[in-house]
């Protein structure tokens, strides 16, 4: 990718706020469908976007003739005018427009702007509008009198919430990298931040891998209808104008395989590797862990008494302050504990060798424990604690493991119900059969469904997956029994598949 070098020259300079402003003028008449301006049109509509500095009429030429030289405006003569005099036609008989290079460079600037006055987010409502759009998209490519229209509208729509689902993220990513790294000098308010951060972060990984999953579930759907189908009803839906060829139609075909492509790159990638999606949820955990651990090091700093240097300091300047050498010998006896001999009342571990006619200084030394003066007591030494023996916990812990994935796997080969059934069927249940019974039920109903309104969802380890069918009859309840209460629903049509279960439809008996 080449930029040309005098695209975005009009940025630099003395006069780059005045270049700017012209564009922006002209970038105005275009919103309003006026394409040519003349040199007084120039002059309002500068006015009109803010430009008040006196500008004569040759500095405005020279302008406009500069911006011209670099290829962002065109110059045009006006035929269809009638010209009462010779300064009417100097004045309106040249009109200027943008050229494309003009406008890419007006929108490369308005882009800039843009990202420097936004800040990224992680949203989860561009996530939910995604997982709709490519419902949607199913639910068109199954109907083959669908209009293509509503095709190309869809997919426009989730293209739209994919580029600002990698915008937001690339500029949120950015923005928290930024915070693990800085240290802000107002710890209050930067203690505020990382813990609103911190709440932002997990509120975003809420039900992140269920939502991604949906996600990735729906692109197989459609990709299972042909995804050049979808971009040939969409190039239908467009109506481009006609051109010259097929040039266009080819590049509009390989934006919309790109931009498909970055939509598995996110959720389902080709080549196996890990979807961003699944990256993503990564860096946010990270960052969670690592802006608690900033958090937890501002609590300690705040708990820790100041430094000794500063503690020195200070107790300098109470000596300093000191009215008589007493409060001086008093100080130091309070700052330092050096006045008194706190191990006076200590003996010597072997008496006989102390005579009691001997001096002080003539006496043998006493061992004086460090954690006397730390602590006040001495050390008393013991026999070493006897080491656990954690054999037997171990055991008890193994045991228990292995009885709650037998209960576990009893429950899911309970539930197992070998093909569809109604949810009334299972009249009478254990309370913790009916438990993981609520559990596949909940996750079932939080993800959407698809063209032909069933919920699929499947347990955290992929052994059991659960379809269900909402009834027929709105009136139709589904009454469970269990030793600890009843449990009513409206009655589902619910199929429950584990890894090596039934393959046929279980008895009344079975399940009842």
């Amino acid at each position: 990718m080449r930029v040309p070098s005098e695209m975005f020259r009009f940025t630099t300079g003395e006069r780059a706020e005045l270049y700017v402003a012209i564009l922006h003028a002209f970038g105005e008449a275009n919103e309003r469908l006026e394409t040519a301006l003349g040199l007084d049109d120039v002059r309002s509509r500068l006015r009109s976007v803010g430009w008040l500095d006196p500008l004569d009429d040759q500095d405005l030429v020279d302008a406009l003739g500069s911006l011209r030289g670099w290829g962002l405006l065109d110059v045009t003569q006006n035929h269809a005018e009638n010209y009462r005099t010779a300064d009417e036609y100097e004045r309106r008989n040249i009109q200027y427009s943008l050229t494309r290079r003009g406008e890419a460079a007006l929108a490369g600037v308005v882009h800039a702007m843009g990202v420097l006055a936004s800040t990224g987010a992680l949203q989860t409502a561009v996530l939910d509008a995604i997982a709709d759009r490519l419902a949607e998209l199913a639910v068109h490519l199954s109907d083959p009198a669908a209009p293509d229209r509503r095709v190309f509208s869809t997919l426009v729509e989730l293209e739209g919430h994919l580029e600002a689902l990698r915008g937001n993220t690339k500029q949120f990513n950015g923005e928290l990298q930024r915070l693990l790294r800085t240290e802000g000098a107002d710890q209050d308010t930067f203690r505020e931040v990382k813990a609103a951060t911190v709440a932002y972060l997990q509120e975003f990984t809420t039900n992140l891998e269920q939502r991604t999953h949906a996600i990735a579930s729906r692109i197989a759907v459609v990709k299972g209808y042909g995804v050049p189908l979808l971009h040939h009803r969409a190039l239908l839906g467009a109506e481009l104008p006609p051109t010259e060829g097929d040039g266009a139609d080819v590049a509009w075909l390989e934006l919309r395989r790109a931009r498909w492509e970055g939509l598995r790159a996110w959720f389902l990638p080709v080549d196996g590797s890990t979807p961003r999606a699944e990256q993503l949820f990564a860096v946010a955990r990270r960052a969670i862990i690592a802006l608690l651990q900033v958090l937890d090091r501002i609590t300690e700093s705040r708990r820790r008494s100041t430094s000794a240097a500063a503690d020195f300091r200070e107790l300098a300047r109470w000596f300093a302050a000191a009215p008589s050498e007493e409060d001086l010998h008093l100080l130091w006896t309070t700052a330092f504990g050096l006045g008194s001999a706190r191990h006076a009342h200590l003996a010597h571990a072997d008496p006989e060798l102390v005579s009691s006619s001997a001096g002080w200084s003539e006496a043998p030394p006493v061992e004086v424990s460090a954690l006397l003066r730390s602590a006040g007591r001495t050390e008393r030494f013991s026999r070493t604690g006897r080491v656990r023996d954690v054999a037997e916990v171990k055991a008890v812990r193994a045991e228990r493991a292995r009885a709650e994935r037998a209960a576990l796997k009893a429950a899911w080969d309970q539930l197992d119900t070998g093909g569809g059934i109604r949810l009334s069927r299972f009249a009478q249940l254990e309370h913790e059969v009916l438990e993981r019974l609520l559990e596949l039920l909940g996750r079932a109903l939080a993800t959407a469904p698809d063209q032909h309104g069933v919920h699929r969802a499947t347990t955290g380890d992929g052994r059991v997956e659960i379809l269900l069918t909402p009834p027929r009859e709105h009136r139709e309840h589904a009454v469970i029994q269990s030793p600890r209460g009843v449990f009513i629903s409206p009655d589902y049509d619910v199929e429950i598949r584990t890894q090596g279960g039934r393959t046929t439809r279980p008895r009344e008996a079975e399940t009842g």
